[in-house]
């Protein structure tokens, strides 16, 4: 007799606590339904060119945006060079070609199979996350 009232108490518990705490998600998707039905295409992090370059490589093992690895992170990097064609160029090239000196005695690996133009958007990226 017991478990004919324990059954449906359980499984009406299991209900309302798998239905509950969902009034945000709801929202947030009817916000979304509202976007796309008003032909709007739901906010998406915007990512540069050079952002997408440098995940397919490997300079996320030495390098982070916001923390010191094995090389400068990357807004330490754009608080020393002012974003100016020269800079752009210049430190490109020592994608390309490797190097060291410029923040100590670790070499930076050269990436002789990056072209020019991508080295570049990969710097413009990198000259960017210092504002």
């Amino acid at each position: 007799m017991t478990k004919k009232f324990l059954t449906p108490l359980v499984i009406s518990a299991l209900f309302i606590a798998a239905c509950g705490g969902g009034g945000e998600k709801k929202e947030e998707a009817k916000s979304d339904e509202v976007k796309i039905a008003a032909n709007e295409t739901p906010a998406a992090p915007v990512v540069s060119k050079g952002e997408t370059l440098i995940a397919a490589k490997d300079c996320l093992t030495c390098h982070k945006v916001e923390l010191k690895l094995v090389g400068p992170a990357y807004i330490d990097v754009a608080k020393k060079y002012p974003a100016t064609e020269e800079n752009i160029a210049m430190l490109a090239d020592k994608i390309i070609k490797g190097g060291t000196g410029n923040w100590g005695e670790v070499p930076m690996t050269p990436h002789p199979d990056i072209p020019v133009d991508d080295a570049k958007e990969m710097v413009k990226y990198i000259l960017s996350t210092g504002k």
